[in-house]
């Protein structure tokens, strides 16, 4: 069908899923570029280093790639999406753990790498909860997942999941009120 591809952005997700798991590859960039974004704000808010992130968000989309045929309902295709996000994450969190125990190991007060004037960043914020409290933190305030979903998605035990997301949240309230502190005496020591 000549010229279809130019249509795929008013068609419904699961019909573009349908066309990409026959193998029709401008339905696969189409999903792509309805998705890329969101994966990617994920991997960036998972890890502390955008490159990796990014390259991150490229795997999560080679795996979409060879596995799509194997999803069985289109309709179920974003929750899909975002385990394979996930599971990248933590196959690459496996992977590169050896050090990981070490930087957790050093307890540092949070950077203060805002200027004064500038909105707090929160991805600095996120950057100084562990990995794990970071992922259910993510998971559960950008991507509005519940806590069910998130022990689901990782094979973490719901009692954790709760707990990362309790202390993080609280790890954060320090982290933010820190910068807030900072912000307000610096404010004052310019006037």
């Amino acid at each position: 069908m000549p010229g279809t591809q130019e249509h795929y952005p008013q068609c419904p997700e699961a019909m573009i899923v349908t066309l990409a798991q026959s193998g029709d590859r401008a339905a696969f960039a189409d999903l792509i570029r309805r998705h890329q974004q969101d994966i990617r704000s994920f991997m960036r808010r998972c890890c502390r280093d955008p490159t990796l992130a990014d390259d991150l968000a490229q795997q999560v989309f080679v795996t979409l790639w060879l596995k799509i045929r194997t999803l069985k309902k289109a309709d179920s295709f974003g929750p899909w999406l975002h385990r394979l996000a996930i599971n990248t994450w933590l196959l690459h969190r496996r992977k590169n753990d050896a050090l990981a125990h070490a930087a957790a190991l050093q307890h540092h007060e949070p950077s203060m790498r805002a200027p004064a004037g500038l909105a707090i960043d929160l991805d600095n914020a996120l950057a100084e909860l562990d990995d794990a409290q970071r992922l259910c933190v993510v998971l559960s305030y950008q991507q509005g997942m519940s806590h069910g979903e998130i022990a689901a998605a990782t094979a973490l035990p719901l009692g954790t999941v709760k707990s990362h997301i309790q202390r993080g949240g609280k790890r954060l309230r320090e982290i933010l009120s820190a910068y807030r502190a900072t912000a307000e005496t610096e404010q004052r020591n310019d006037h």
